[in-house]
């Protein structure tokens, strides 16, 4: 079947949505986990059964961010080296982090009490740094980064590192710690008992109330916040080349797709409704459904983020028409055609090996 440039791309931005959705549901449990270790668990017994529940498929998880990095390197290879170039230092900290835990659940298991307590440390450090860096880098997406692109397409990025500490990317951090909060304590609830389940109970509740107030008050910010929209005519079909248009920057320009189409209104709606249930449920003890309910809550965040920038990848605020979109920055017509039916096929098959991994072999404490 032969599709057209335009419905390549949008394909292409579709696996994208499902593959940052898989990684943030998959991943935000481990996450979620490992920074509530400290407080959740308070003898050794309780963090290693804990663990127990999340190192088996902790790395499998990073399946989904392979997969993340793949769609984005093979259909968007611009979009990728002016990631890679902008935000190399909080890249680096980001794998780290997250490539270091599968290999501390491996061998923390046979170090001896005094190690073990240094290992529990460095996992919550190493929940604690990738969610935040994390919720970092979705903060100054919307913000815009300082890049711009010169006539023969050579990057030049004018930030440091300490740029990405401005107040609204630490707003969008702190929401995004809420949010794997209260996906690991439910998750928690749901796979353990006794004291440390009544201990995850508790902590839904607070991490839940929190996430509520931190997204109300950033969407509440982004009303106000400048976003990007493109002024001159959209040519989805012609080859890619992110200088061929004029972008604007105004306030509120975030909020273009959800006034053209009113209906898109019903996914950050679903993230705050999904999240109170989840509330209600694990507090009736419904376990299994406010896992369900918090796993939608993650997606539909997910998706809030990216119907907002659509069709944005990389906005820049110091050279608006260098701005990276969806349909000015994608690879060949012939590379996406190959690699759809892959991908088409991997990341279902993805999704239901992770449904398993969580369904074997985290089972409920006796």
């Amino acid at each position: 079947m032969a599709w057209d440039l335009e419905s390549l791309r949008l394909l292409w931005w579709v696996l994208l949505g499902m593959a940052m959705m898989g990684f943030a549901v998959c991943e935000g449990v481990t996450l979620g986990i490992t920074l509530l270790l400290p407080v959740l668990a308070v003898a050794d017994g309780e963090k290693q059964d804990l663990i127990g529940r999340i190192a088996p498929s902790g790395l499998a998880n990073l399946a989904w961010l392979s997969a993340l990095v793949m769609i984005v390197f093979a259909a968007w290879p611009i979009a990728y080296a002016v990631a890679l170039a902008s935000f190399y230092p909080a890249l680096f900290l980001l794998l780290l982090g997250l490539l270091f835990r599968p290999l501390a659940f491996f061998f923390l298991e046979d170090c001896g009490p005094r190690w073990r307590e240094y290992g529990y440390k460095a996992l919550f450090v190493g929940g604690l740094l990738p969610a935040a860096l994390l919720g970092l880098l979705v903060g100054n997406l919307l913000k815009g980064i300082p890049f711009h692109l010169d006539s023969d397409m050579h990057i030049r990025f004018l930030g440091d590192f300490a740029g990405l500490f401005n107040l609204f990317s630490i707003l969008v951090a702190a929401t995004t710690l809420a949010l794997l909060a209260l996906h690991g304590a439910v998750f928690a609830q749901l796979k353990t008992s006794g004291e440390l389940r009544l201990r995850a109970k508790a902590m839904v509740q607070r991490a839940g109330l929190a996430f509520v107030l931190l997204f109300a008050v950033a969407g509440l910010w982004i009303t106000h916040l400048e976003g990007y929209h493109i002024s001159s005519e959209i040519l989805p079909n012609d080859p890619a080349n992110p200088l061929a248009k004029f972008v604007k920057r105004g306030e509120g320009l975030w909020l273009d797709n959800y006034e053209h189409l009113p209906v898109l209104w019903l996914i950050p709606a679903l993230a705050f409704i999904a999240a109170i249930a989840a509330l209600g449920l694990a507090k009736w003890d419904k376990s299994y459904w406010a896992m369900l309910a918090s796993s939608l809550c993650v997606a539909m965040v997910v998706l809030t983020f990216g119907m907002s920038m659509f069709p944005f990848l990389l906005p820049s605020n110091i050279s608006l028409n260098s701005s990276l979109t969806i349909w000015d920055s994608s690879a060949s017509p012939l590379t996406l055609h190959v690699l759809l039916w892959v991908a088409a096929i991997a990341l279902p098959a993805m999704a239901i090996c992770s449904r398993w991994l969580f369904g074997s072999f985290a089972e409920k404490v006796g």
